[in-house]
């Protein structure tokens, strides 16, 4: 009888999509998936049509379209100060998903420890486990959720090759600080360590908050993988549109995996991507100014609704605490009476914190890329649910 690959013995299935499905059966808003419930810019969806009928519609080369490999040095450069050749360290990848796999499989010997930055986005684990990695976790703590140095160092063993960080954060919405940054250049630098970030939020910070680019920091160019991509800030996420940032003989590695993983990113989304990156400032100016605003409403529907959480610094996520619901410490349970009872679909806690599930027990996800309209509806909803909860 065929068995299943050890390396799936620890691995969970998807919360996210999970709980998007039980949305779907009885009709709860989806606040589980980081998936935007408003239209693109009319002329970058314009831009992948005329790609289509211009029947941009074959391969590209495995490593990207050059025009937009060239396009994301150019704004990387700009924004940042961020240095890459286009020719050799620029890879398009089919979102930052398979780019986090395509990393860790063309860098990891098996038996190599990865220390990963908890709550962390559920493919890391995956990605690691794939590759023949190990895991080690490192919880940041709730309500601040800071990046303490001396947990990071103390996760250090001589196994550690690589260590995953993602800024701004999901699902915490923090922005780590530069010299948050600072300590963990000075840890990959002293252990010898290639720090693999993912930044694919970078364009979404909050009220001062800057979004500061780790491969920019001083001897961390050479030993920095950075992933990014359009999905995200463009709310075209089914394009699956990302990037992948690396030193050449890095870049080489990698883009030889992502060619047998996937060949190469959607053609004609390749080509709308030039659209996209070519927006004005002005346009993203307007996309912070609204989702600055749907996160402040959120923080008020939660203020009515007892539920816990520090406004988000970045990214589009908030965890909440719902322990005034008292719900019990069962997470999932705790997720499906929100969608069966409340009609407001999110991830528990736990499926964030891989390596310390207690730590996210009272913990939800909610994600709040959605339209202003919509997050009345779920705020009415929470603030119903939550009053409820009271009169029993």
């Amino acid at each position: 009888m065929t068995r299943l690959s050890s390396r799936l013995a620890s691995l969970h299935a998807s919360q996210i999509r999970e709980m998007m499905r039980l949305a779907q059966q009885v009709g709860a808003i989806n606040m589980a998936q980081g998936a935007p419930d408003f239209p693109a810019a009319a002329e970058v969806k314009q831009a992948a049509v005329e790609a289509i009928h211009a029947d941009h519609n074959q391969y590209t080369v495995p490593w990207g379209l050059e025009a937009l490999r060239v396009a994301v040095a150019e704004m990387l450069g700009k924004r940042y100060g961020l240095r890459a050749d286009p020719a050799s360290e620029v890879t398009i990848t089919c979102g930052v998903t398979e780019g986090m796999v395509a990393v860790l499989l063309a860098l990891l010997e098996p038996g190599d420890e990865v220390i990963i930055v908890e709550p962390a986005h559920e493919n890391y684990v995956p990605a690691v486990a794939f590759a023949g990695g190990v895991p080690r976790y490192v919880p940041l703590l709730p309500p601040q959720f800071a990046l303490e140095p001396d947990a990071l160092a103390a996760a250090v063993t001589p196994r550690t090759r690589f260590l995953i960080l993602n800024t701004p954060h999901n699902p915490t919405g923090r922005v780590f600080t530069r010299e948050e940054l600072a300590s963990v250049a000075e840890l990959a630098a002293k252990h010898d360590l290639v720090v693999i970030t993912d930044e694919i939020y970078d364009r979404l910070t909050y009220h001062g908050h800057e979004h500061i680019a780790f491969a920019t920091l001083p001897g961390m160019a050479e030993r920095t993988v950075t992933c990014g991509g359009i999905s995200k800030i463009h709310a075209v996420t089914g394009w699956r549109l990302a990037y992948v940032i690396a030193p050449e003989a890095l870049s080489a590695g990698i883009r030889k995996v992502h060619d047998y993983l996937t060949i190469c990113a959607p053609t004609p989304f390749q080509h709308a991507a030039l659209t996209a990156l070519a927006m004005p400032e002005s346009y993203y100016d307007r996309i912070r100014r609204e989702f600055a605003e749907r996160r402040d409403r959120l923080m008020e529907a939660f203020q009515a609704a007892g539920i816990a959480a520090e406004p988000p610094q970045g990214a589009y996520y908030v965890l909440g605490d719902v322990s005034a619901w008292k719900l019990g410490e069962e997470a999932t349970e705790t997720c499906r009476y929100f969608i069966q009872h409340v009609g407001v679909a999110t991830v528990p806690g736990p499926a964030f914190y891989y390596g310390h599930p207690e730590i996210g027990r009272t913990l939800l996800r909610f994600a709040f890329a959605k339209q202003m309209s919509t997050l009345d509806d779920v705020a009415a909803r929470l603030e119903r649910g939550y009053a409820r909860r009271h009169r029993q």
